[in-house]
């Protein structure tokens, strides 16, 4: 499969770069400035950490779409491809003459991809940009997480980039199956708007409100629907998860605090009543688990059964004993930084992980060798490069 890879930023190169572990032949075409995120702090020996987080397995490929040439050039791969992927807004594809239409006239059997912030619709905001901090304010989620009376809460990374990235590797993939399959004939078109995505993914908090009418409360760590399932703090300040999800684990937590008459008091004996009085469980628990430090208390409970968790810090992460055996991460070769670092595709497939073994590229590392694979001469490449089409 060919991929070609017009996105930028988080959502769609995430995308390519799954589609790339799955074995795909990713293109990468960059604009002659590159990938806004080659800029994104920080830098490690002038290369960008952000953008090698999400552009492993791509040939990157440096093509003005500004210029006629450029277009030309683009449209040749694109004769080749299977799947393009773009993520530009809705009035910056017509311009650079990377709309469907115009890609499927040059090939019929094309997947379109379009990742949107909010769609083609005819609606207030079609022509918005998209950030994922933007997504994250208008969906709720900002609005439900954190502690109430504090100022709203910006999930650590960009969780809804992230989320529209495996939407859209999704559809790909049922797309090449319904073509191969001969279910669909001729070009597919796949939009994603990232703000519907976003809704979509936080499930059960929209529809909590949708079928109650009630705004969710911020609760900081801690559950609407169940008590104990929370952050607690330990004595030596670090925080631990305590996830006593039903009432049978609820009653294991109790035996490992030796504290069994607790769960027979019948203001905690079930959920709901734990739920209806959350605060004084809450407040009774952080008093019991202030007396010891915060591995005391994981230790105890996953002897005893007990989901339970640290809290780690993304340094500890990289320290857990899981993390470390199951090869969570890797190390690919690369021009300037010898190896960079990457976190491995998190599938076992027949024992093992797929991955592309290929580096995130250098901006244009692979122009040259693309071009001439597609029929280019190098008398041709270099007027390309003359006329400033190409770098």
């Amino acid at each position: 499969m060919l991929v070609i890879d017009l996105s930028h930023t988080l959502a769609g190169p995430f995308a390519t770069m799954v589609l790339a572990d799955l074995g795909a032949r990713v293109i990468k075409v960059e604009s002659p400035t590159g990938d806004e995120t080659r800029t994104w702090a920080p830098h490690v020996k002038g290369f960008s950490a952000y953008f090698a987080s999400a552009n492993r397995g791509k040939e990157s490929v440096v093509i003005n779409l500004k210029l006629k040439e450029g277009k030309e050039v683009l449209y040749r791969l694109v004769r080749e491809a299977d799947v393009v992927i773009e993520n530009f807004r809705p009035s910056v594809r017509e311009k650079l003459g990377v709309d469907p239409d115009t890609l499927f006239n040059i090939n019929s059997k094309l997947i379109y991809c379009s990742i949107k912030g909010f769609g083609l619709d005819d609606t207030p905001y079609r022509d918005l940009p998209a950030y994922d901090i933007i997504i994250q304010a208008l969906s709720g989620l900002m609005g439900s997480t954190g502690e109430e009376g504090r100022p709203p809460v910006r999930v650590s990374f960009a969780l809804f980039d992230i989320m529209t990235a495996y939407l859209a590797v999704v559809n790909i993939l049922a797309a090449l199956q319904a073509r191969n399959k001969g279910s669909i004939k001729g070009p597919i078109y796949i939009e994603i708007p990232m703000y519907d995505a976003a809704v979509f993914s936080m499930a059960y908090i929209p529809v909590i409100y949708l079928m109650t009418g009630k705004e969710p409360e911020r609760m900081g760590s801690a559950h609407p629907s169940i008590v104990p399932y929370q952050a607690f703090r330990g004595s030596d300040g670090k925080y631990f998860i305590l996830a006593a999800a039903n009432d049978r684990l609820w009653v294991k937590a109790c035996e490992a605090l030796g504290m069994p008459e607790l769960a027979q008091d019948p203001r905690f004996r079930t959920n709901p009543d734990r739920v209806r009085n959350r605060d004084e469980l809450v407040k009774l628990l952080s008093e019991v688990f202030s007396r010891k430090p915060r591995d005391y208390w994981v230790r105890l409970f996953r002897e005893h059964g007990v989901p339970v968790a640290p809290v780690y810090s993304v340094g500890e992460v990289f320290k857990d004993p899981h993390i470390v055996k199951h090869g969570v991460v890797a190390k690919l070769p690369h021009p300037t930084l010898g190896e960079v670092p990457q976190l491995t595709y998190p599938a076992v497939i027949n024992g093992e992980r797929p991955m592309s073994e290929k580096h995130p590229p250098l901006k244009g590392e692979h122009t040259d060798k693309v071009l001439r694979e597609f029929g280019f001469s190098d008398e041709e490449i270099k007027e390309l490069r003359a006329k400033g089409v190409i770098t």
